[in-house]
Order: structure tokens, then C-alpha cells, then sequence
């Protein structure tokens, strides 16, 4: 996977982009003037990310792996350690399947009924493979998604959900809360060692 050079992040023109973000070449980004990236954020190949008007903010230290999706027009925001595994989708705007109204880009806004909705994804929250986040989704602090989930309704926190739909199926350990203290201590350290 080759990674963009600083010049080409620099000319897509995010809202903001954190030290050491690794992105692929092989992302796609529309809306990066919305997009606001964190440091130490790694988006994989075959990624597409798609802000609208609300825009998506990515923490620091969030990975986004191979063939993840971020669309729609209300706001996504995937807080500090949190990541996508290959293919999940998020999406912040659908549009009405029954029948009433027609749907899919082409079609001039009148005759379609499209529901935007603001997506958080909460710290250390991991969604796994090929999972689906639906438009009006709060996903709460340390929940860990299970592959292939639907996730129609709001996760409560430091809980594991699987399944279509996503259901609260045991609760997660909370130890990584004393491993990111640890591990933001020596990144601290770190740093000042080598000013």
C-alpha cells in the first residue's frame, strides 16, 4: 500500500490534516474541505469518504482499514482510537425504499425523500468487517461492533453488539482505558526526548 506524499495530502485541501497521517493513494475523498483529520490516523486502500454539509472528524489514532465507507450529508464523527475494519459502511444520509419517492443521485431533490442524521462513533470503538452504521447512530464509548452487524439503534457504552440487527450481546472489558493512559504517557515522553 503506498501512501500519499505530505505535497499530495497538501493539495487535496482537508480542513485540517494531524502529524503522521498515513492515507493511501488509493483513497477517495470528496468534501475534503470538510473532512478534518487527527494525528496518527492511517485510512487504508479503496476507502472512500464522502463529507457533505455536517463534514467528518477523525480523531487521533483511528484506523480505517481496506474498503470502508463514510457517506452523507450529516455530520460522522469517529472519536480518539477508534477504527473500522475492511468494508464497513457508514452512512449519514438514506433515502426513503418504499416506493413513494424515487431515489438515487440523478434524481432532483423534489422527488426524493432523503433522511440526513449525525453519526458519532464514540472512543476505542471497534466495528468489525462488513458491518453497516445507519444514518442517526450514536455508538457510545468502548463498544466493539461484531463483523457483518447491522447497526439500526444507539450502542450504550462498553458493551459488544452483533448480529442484523446489532444487538447487545455481553459486555467489554475496560482495560484499554489504562492502557491508553499508559500508552499516551510514553508518547509524551517520547516527544519530549526528542525536542
Amino acid at each position: 500500500m503506498a501512501m500519499l506524499t505530505n505535497a499530495a495530502v497538501k493539495f487535496l485541501r482537508f480542513a485540517a490534516v494531524g502529524e503522521n497521517a498515513q492515507i493511501s493513494n488509493c483513497a477517495s475523498f470528496y468534501g475534503a474541505g470538510r473532512i478534518r483529520i487527527g494525528r496518527n490516523v492511517r485510512i487504508d486502500d479503496y476507502c472512500v469518504i464522502s463529507a457533505g454539509a455536517g463534514g467528518i472528524e477523525i480523531g487521533d489514532y483511528v484506523h480505517i482499514a481496506v474498503g470502508s465507507s463514510i457517506i452523507g450529508a450529516g455530520k460522522v464523527t469517529l472519536s480518539d482510537f477508534s477504527g473500522l475494519s475492511a468494508r464497513v459502511s457508514i452512512y449519514s444520509s438514506s433515502e426513503d425504499y418504499s416506493g413513494e419517492y424515487l431515489t438515487n443521485p440523478t434524481i432532483p431533490d423534489e422527488y426524493k425523500n432523503v433522511r440526513h442524521a449525525d453519526v458519532f462513533i464514540g472512543r476505542h470503538v471497534i466495528i468489525g468487517s462488513g458491518s453497516v452504521v445507519l444514518p442517526g447512530i450514536n455508538i457510545g464509548d468502548g463498544v466493539a461492533v461484531g463483523s457483518l452487524s447491522l447497526v439500526n439503534k444507539d450502542c450504550d457504552e462498553f458493551g459488544i453488539y452483533a448480529g442484523v440487527p446489532a444487538k447487545r450481546v455481553k459486555e467489554r472489558k475496560r482495560n484499554l482505558l489504562e492502557l491508553e493512559k499508559s500508552f499516551l504517557v510514553k508518547q509524551n515522553q517520547s516527544r519530549e526526548r526528542d525536542m
